[in-house]
């Protein structure tokens, strides 16, 4: 069989993300990423289903020529769960964004971690509610100043990745969009990861968030094999509190990554 072209994942949908949003990196890396892990017989094309929740993230479904269910705001993980259990041979890549995850969604993000489930968690982290025009989210640094925090977010932000880790996801990493190379090398390796794959990617929001200056002069590419290790993995995730403090470090990479049963093998459905 001819290889899977990039050209061939996309669609014929306008797209309507601003210009320059970095979602379009995003939706490019994931791609790539597909028509490699295809090509390279790592999945089949008809096996990957994509599941979106409600937000600027979501609209990758329409410009993303795979299978997929578009879910309803925050309930994105559990769709995934079920297709993945429903059908073993399903891959579940479950977009969602922050608010979309940690918000809403929080007790279905810390659930599956829990259980294992074999799927990826891409979370598109703006730390903003973007497609609604700019509101605090549970990743939002303090004293940002928004349509509902106009004298200056007052809370402490969550930390995805130390959630996840907690949770007991078994495979933890974070990317920065618009470096595409990375994130589609990572994706790869999520989607072939058996477990929970949390996948936080850092995406600026230019209208109502844009940190783009901030995280690339903070950001760095974690070096070496420390994925086994726990303690270390959790380190490194929590080196950063989402602040927009200048002495930040923000690291970058696949933090852990380890072998444990599934959700799907807890249950005895191979």
């Amino acid at each position: 069989m001819p290889e899977l072209t990039v050209n061939e994942l996309s669609t014929k949908e306008p797209i309507t993300w601003c210009p320059g949003c970095t979602n379009f990196a995003i939706l490019t890396a994931t791609k790539q990423a597909i028509a490699e892990l295809v090509n390279e017989k790592a999945v089949e094309r008809k096996n990957i289903v994509q599941v979106t929740g409600i937000g600027c993230h979501a609209k990758i479904f329409d410009y993303l020529n795979i299978n997929g269910f578009y879910s309803l705001h925050g309930r994105a993980i559990p769709i995934g769960v079920g297709l993945r259990i429903a059908n073993p041979k399903l891959k579940p890549i479950v977009f969602a964004g922050d608010g979309d995850a940690l918000a809403e969604g929080v007790s279905h993000y810390i659930y599956a971690c829990r259980h294992n489930t074999d799927m990826t968690m891409v979370i598109h982290d703006n730390q903003v509610f973007a497609l609604t025009t700019g509101q605090a989210t549970p990743t939002t640094e303090r004293g940002f100043k928004g349509k509902t925090t106009p004298q200056g977010n007052y809370e402490n932000p969550i930390n995805p990745l130390t959630l996840a880790l907690s949770s007991g996801a078994t495979f933890v990493a974070r990317t920065y969009a618009l470096d595409i190379q990375k994130t589609k090398e990572i994706l790869k390796e999520a989607v072939k990861h058996e477990g929970a794959s949390v996948v936080e990617v850092m995406q600026p929001c230019l209208t109502f968030h844009d940190t783009r200056d901030f995280i690339k002069q903070h950001l760095y590419w974690v070096e070496g094999n420390n994925k086994q290790s726990f303690e270390e993995a959790y380190k490194i995730a929590a080196e950063w509190d989402y602040s927009l403090d200048p002495k930040s470090k923000i690291a970058m990479g696949i933090f852990y990554q380890v072998k444990k049963p599934t959700f799907a093998e807890k249950l005895g459905i191979k």
